[in-house]
């Protein structure tokens, strides 16, 4: 199944896409895509109800962030090795973890604002795993359980602000709108091999990324297990898992986006996106 949410930033319905491709509206069997509602089984419930039986959302809607209620967004950095290399850094022998601000979360094709000050905005499509029940101390054999879907995410960066200031990744990770989500929370059981799907962003039409999850270092079950280990992952949490190779910041010249770029990025069987990058002046 595919879940999302629609309409107005703060005010967002529940809805599920069916078979052409139109938003039917959950609402009157869910409020809202979090806590509870993502739970494996909770999610299964509601795609066994007949979609034709849904009120179809007429007319063009926005579409929010496919999970609410996100209380942590966890992201791991260098987990491509292809990324790595081009970034001149060595694999880690554990994964990296930092952590994105939940006030970053939009919708999949909401604008984004370059921040003042930025130098140095760069995109990262990321494969995303939202967590549908809580996980503690879980094994890596059982860590899928745990899992309500995938969806996709775009790690807007800003590589000044991340890297050549002082202190923690986060604050270059976390400005308003950088974390843009969706367009669907994908169910596991569409995604056989999350370890093996297509992975593509384009500037202004322009390929920059062409890459496969194939090519994670850590693996999803081990991401999700290992995390388990230092904090309980609750529902609606999002493990942003790294991106492959493209981003500005790899590019010889490096490039960086400015005022009036668009950014267009999808995941194989999640769906796209498309952000129109504003500065914020």
């Amino acid at each position: 199944m595919k879940f999302l949410r629609y309409g107005a930033p703060g005010a967002e319905k529940p809805g599920i896409l069916d078979a052409d491709g139109k938003i039917r509206d959950l609402s009157a069997h869910v409020a809202d895509l979090s806590g509870a509602a993502l739970a494996p089984d909770a999610l299964a419930t509601l795609g066994a109800i007949d979609v034709n039986s849904l009120p179809v959302v007429e007319g063009a809607s926005r579409l929010g962030p496919c999970v609410a209620g996100t209380g942590k967004f966890i992201c791991i950095g260098l987990n491509y090795s292809d990324h790595a290399a081009e970034t001149g850094a060595t694999v880690p022998p554990e994964p990296i973890i930092f952590m994105k601000a939940s006030s970053a979360i939009v919708g999949p094709n909401d604008d984004v604002t370059i921040p003042r000050g930025s130098e140095k905005t760069d995109w990262e499509v990321e494969l995303a795993v939202v967590i549908g029940k809580t996980a503690k101390y879980v094994t890596e054999a059982e860590a899928l359980e745990y899992v309500a879907g995938y969806c996709v995410t775009n790690d807007v960066s800003e590589r000044a602000f991340q890297t050549e200031r002082s202190g923690q990744w986060t604050k270059g990770k976390s400005c308003d709108t950088f974390g843009p989500m969706g367009p669907w929370l994908v169910t596991k059981d569409e995604v056989p091999d999350p370890q093996n799907l297509g992975m593509w962003l384009t500037v202004n039409g322009e390929k920059m990324q062409d890459g496969s999850s194939k090519t994670m270092v850590y693996g999803i079950a081990f991401l999700v297990s290992y995390l388990s280990q230092f904090m309980s992952l609750h529902p609606g949490d999002v493990i942003s898992t790294g991106t492959p190779p493209g981003v500005g910041m790899g590019l010889k010249p490096p490039r960086y986006l400015k005022n009036g770029d668009v950014v267009e990025l999808g995941i194989e069987g999640l769906g796209t996106q498309k952000q129109t990058f504003r500065a914020d002046i």
